[in-house]
């Protein structure tokens, strides 16, 4: 008998598999596990005067489109490294503890998590603006997505460590990427939501709350 995604992630059941590299062949049917490849794990889209938030998985071909609540975003034990010598990454911890990082730049074997809403088209929305808002993260430690300039330096976007809310600015029709840090192995829950305003009509939007899956391999 399959068990429901929600049941096995609750019991831990999956969570502990993850983290110890295997997961059971009850549990193989359940969520889609997505461990590599391109993913823009936030892919926001307005239809129908609607804000939708989902999955897209671009690591297959053709790309797949899946709910945020019917996936469990894998962070391997190779994103493991380490926080800079660099004040500036002080938000992720001490210099040289350790950190888990889905990169900016695409790394092989690495999930390469995305921001996108390049399924909205241009004038659909006041300014060509969407918000999302990072409301709640549950977990053994920080979350922080941020990107980093020609010199390295960091531009937080989202950081669970000095409070939430955060809201992340995008424009609409285009794609990001950020570096994806987790401080401690174990499983993290994002909650976030997309607002904006329809252009039309300027009527507020906004999406029902959307809570993603990750497991950080120690």
């Amino acid at each position: 008998m399959r068990k429901p995604i929600r049941l096995l992630l609750g019991s831990g059941i999956l969570a502990t598999a993850l983290l110890a590299g295997a997961v059971p062949a009850q549990a193989h049917a359940a969520p889609a596990v997505l461990s590599s490849g391109h993913v823009d794990v936030v892919d926001i889209e307005f239809e129908d005067g609607a804000l939708e938030l989902g999955v897209h998985d671009e690591s297959v071909e053709p790309g797949v489109e899946h709910e945020p609540g019917d996936v469990v975003l894998l962070v391997k034990r190779a994103a493991k490294t380490t926080v800079p010598d660099n004040a500036a990454f002080n938000f992720l911890g001490a210099a040289g503890a350790p950190v888990w990082i889905l990169p900016e730049i695409q790394a092989e074997k690495l999930l390469w998590p995305g921001l996108s809403t390049e399924e909205i088209e241009s004038g659909a929305l006041a300014n060509d603006t969407v918000t999302l808002t990072a409301q709640k993260v549950t977990g053994p430690g920080r979350l922080a997505v941020y990107t980093e300039d020609a010199v390295g330096a960091p531009r937080i976007l989202i950081d669970s460590g000095d409070g939430l809310p955060d809201a992340v600015s995008l424009a609409t029709g285009t794609h990001q990427h950020a570096n994806w840090a987790f401080q401690k192995a174990g499983v993290y829950r994002l909650k976030v939501r997309a607002t904006a305003t329809v252009a039309a009509t300027g009527a507020t939007v906004t999406s029902e709350p959307a809570v993603y899956t990750f497991v950080v391999q120690p």
